[in-house]
């Protein structure tokens, strides 16, 4: 077990994490900086010790024993659903488990009252060579600020973002104890990533690390409304070595500035054509790529002047338009878009000249699709407050 701390270190890596309780999460730091850490809290078994333990938490979910052990948050709550590729599961982890103990036993349902809980989505995929990989969706805060009027999570309002090692979680979550090893991360879940983006920078770093999840770059997408100082800044982390292959995906969902506006707010302040400047500035590298999504929601935007008019502003781009067909939040005034509507409107596309593909609908009936995300009982709770800014890394 780690030895009584000392003096506090010049570098804030080794602060990372309640420090004041005497523990470093290793699920918010890279191996490097966690050997680190060690080293200076004066843990036995050295840099080399810190390394061996933090490579058997990852890929064995063995929790340290010579080294400070992290919280870990089991799972809450489970459910799966089926589709042709394979079982979608969705499952929760309350934010903020009491104890390293603790944090491995299941909550009750009493415990969990009052409890928030961040919420994650693995989704089966079958390639080319017909084996079934699946994709993680993660959650980078638990509900949204963004407003977006089609999404459930947005129901909820803002009620904090989630710090790298809450995010990293879920993805240890879904190899350690779900049991399926994700082989794609996509921050689609809860949120607005690039309204955390230093605690989801951090989270990529550690979820990359080699003697870690190892998960490879070019697996790893960030999605965004089109917040365009978080572009921005998400262009300038890609331009660093080691990060050039990151994905980027923007949801457009609408070709004119008055629709876009009438479902998503943030159009107001980032309308399209500063939207589609932002873009054409993005960094481009080989293996890396930008998606524009495009959710079908019937009645809105799913015309034939529509889809023109989105082949129009993804021409320039040379960007792929991936088509959601909508999935009904709790109240929803729009209806799921029928089958032959999405392929017509994906016809509609390519006969425009856009690049276009459609993303199959998989948990829409455990509200675990696309859009879905969210407790409507922990709806406008107060926001908490936004988690300490740790060194975003090269």
């Amino acid at each position: 077990m780690p030895h009584a701390p000392g003096p506090a270190p010049a570098s804030p890596v080794a602060a990372v994490g309640p420090s004041a309780e005497g523990w470093l999460d290793a699920l918010a730091l890279t191996s490097a900086e966690f050997a680190e850490a060690c080293v200076r809290a004066g843990c036995r078994g050295g840099r080399t010790g810190a390394i061996e333990a933090y490579r058997r938490l990852y890929r064995e979910g063995a929790l340290p024993v010579d080294q400070p052990a992290p919280r870990i948050a089991p799972v809450a709550r489970r459910l799966e659903s089926e589709s042709p590729e394979g079982p979608v599961v969705k499952f929760t982890q309350a934010v903020g488990a009491p104890s390293p103990a603790a944090a491995r036993q299941p909550l009750s349902v009493g415990e969990r009252d009052g409890v928030l809980e961040t919420e994650s989505v693995l989704i089966p995929m079958i390639g080319k060579k017909g084996l079934r990989t699946y994709t993680l969706c993660v959650s980078s805060q638990v509900g949204c600020a963004m407003g977006c009027t089609f999404c459930e999570t947005a129901q909820m309002g803002l009620i904090r973002s989630l710090t790298a090692g809450e995010i990293v979680q879920q993805w240890f979550a879904a190899r350690h104890e779900v049991g399926l090893a994700p082989k794609n991360i996509v921050f689609m879940g809860m949120g607005e990533p690039m309204d955390n983006l230093d605690q989801v920078l951090r989270a990529i770093a550690v979820l990359t690390d080699h003697n870690g999840a190892a998960v490879p770059m070019n697996k790893i997408t960030v999605s965004t409304v089109g917040r365009l100082d978080g572009i921005r800044r998400l262009a300038e982390q890609v331009r660093r070595p080691g990060w050039h292959r990151l994905n980027l995906a923007v949801s457009v969902n609408a070709p004119d500035d008055a629709t876009r506006s009438a479902i998503m707010p943030i159009n107001r302040a980032a309308p399209l054509a500063a939207l589609g400047e932002e873009l054409r500035r993005w960094p481009r590298f080989g293996g890396g790529a930008i998606c524009l999504e495009y959710v079908l929601i019937p009645g809105v935007n799913d015309t034939r002047e529509h889809a023109a008019a989105m082949a129009e502003f993804a021409r320039p781009l040379h960007h792929c338009v991936n088509v959601i067909p909508y999935n009904p939040r709790r109240d929803s005034p729009w209806p799921a878009p029928r089958e032959e509507d999405v392929d017509r409107f994906l016809a509609w596309l390519l006969a425009a000249g856009a690049y276009a593909k459609r993303r199959r609908t998989k948990g829409r009936e455990m509200m675990g699709a696309c859009g879905q995300l969210g407790n409507p009982e922990i709806q406008r709770k107060p926001l908490a407050p936004k988690p300490t800014s740790l060194p975003i890394l090269s």
